[in-house]
């Protein structure tokens, strides 16, 4: 099946849009949940040892159970579960998330039961990174930094005061975990402003240097690059050359090479690829490119691809006219 699949995306199929993408089994997971059953979540969820899959799948599953009482079922019967805690905490963070982007008048009241749920994941697992991975996701509701927490001395005198000590419980459960670092860079864009902007670039290189070969943290800088992009658009006549100036080449060689061709293929995040793969095209490294669309497969995420739009829905589109534009070139150099 997965073999067929490759076949159709290579012959020009669009892709879809699946936050389990490959993963087969949280795929099933996903569709068990969303008919109110928990057990295969549950029995998932056991069978997750890597850090770098647990912290994915949680949160991947949080965002399709947040509409519902799945998890507080799941929690009710089976109080002393340490994942159903975990999970418990995770769906809270992302209640509290939706309810600040749709300005919901209860946010405060989500982003206090969020905090407190996950406070007490943190006891119920002292292992997990996950707890601490959700009290950094909940410090962009605090922009302003009224919470000592979110206001601790940075490890590098260039750097903004912030949730480091969150970022260090984290670091210490699972060293360069990607899902902590990209809540870092959220919580540094909340802050507004181009000059905190400038701070995110500045936080996305640090950790990208400090970070291993095969590191997800290589592309940050990507990121950055593409919130700069969206914050700009319709109002920057030059942003053609956005994607091709030194640096951006630079920030794509660089998360091509210390990440792509140095981890584990099953590792690679899709929405990691992705970003590599417009990083690419952007600066005319079509071959290179290609191979990143060939890891894609049949699967796309909307982002980035959605920001060189004006309209939104046609994100695929500008994905599938990316994809055939470097397949073209890389088969065309070939002897």
């Amino acid at each position: 099946m997965a073999g067929g699949r490759r076949l159709m995306a290579r012959d020009g199929a669009r892709p879809s849009y699946d936050p389990a993408g490959p993963d087969h089994a949280l795929r099933a997971a996903l569709q068990d949940l969303r008919t109110g059953r928990w057990m295969a979540m549950r029995t998932l969820l056991a069978e997750t040892t890597p850090w770098w899959q647990w912290t994915q799948r949680t949160q991947v599953l949080a965002a399709a159970a947040a509409g519902t009482d799945v998890v507080r079922a799941w929690l009710t019967e089976e109080p002393d579960s340490a994942h159903a805690v975990v999970m418990h905490a995770r769906v809270g963070v992302e209640r509290a998330l939706r309810a600040r982007r749709e300005r919901h008048r209860r946010t405060h009241e989500l982003w206090i039961e969020a905090w407190d749920a996950a406070q007490t994941a943190t006891v119920a697992a002292p292992r997990d990174p996950v707890p601490w991975v959700c009290l950094l996701a909940l410090a962009q509701l605090d922009p302003e930094q009224r919470w000592e927490e979110h206001r601790a001395a940075a490890p590098e005198p260039m750097l903004p005061p912030g949730p480091w000590g969150l970022l260090a419980e984290a670091d210490r459960r699972d060293p360069f975990n990607r899902e902590a670092h990209h809540r870092m860079l959220q919580f540094l864009y909340a802050r507004g402003g181009s000059g905190r902007l400038a701070e995110a670039a500045g936080y996305a290189q640090w950790a990208a240097g400090q970070a291993p070969p095969g590191s997800a943290l290589h592309l940050l800088p990507l990121y950055v690059r593409v919130e700069r992009y969206r914050r700009d658009s319709g109002h920057d006549a030059a942003l053609d050359l956005h994607w091709v100036v030194e640096e951006a080449d630079r920030e794509a060689r660089r998360a091509l090479h210390s990440w792509f061709e140095r981890t584990d293929p099953a590792e690679r995040a899709l929405p990691d690829l992705n970003h590599l793969a417009h990083a690419l095209w952007g600066a005319l490294k079509f071959a290179d490119a290609a191979r990143v669309f060939e890891a894609i497969g049949p699967y796309f995420t909307p982002p980035p691809w959605m920001y060189r739009t004006p309209d939104r829905d046609r994100a695929v589109e500008v994905f599938v006219q990316a994809r055939d534009r470097c397949r073209a070139a890389a088969e065309g150099s070939r002897p």
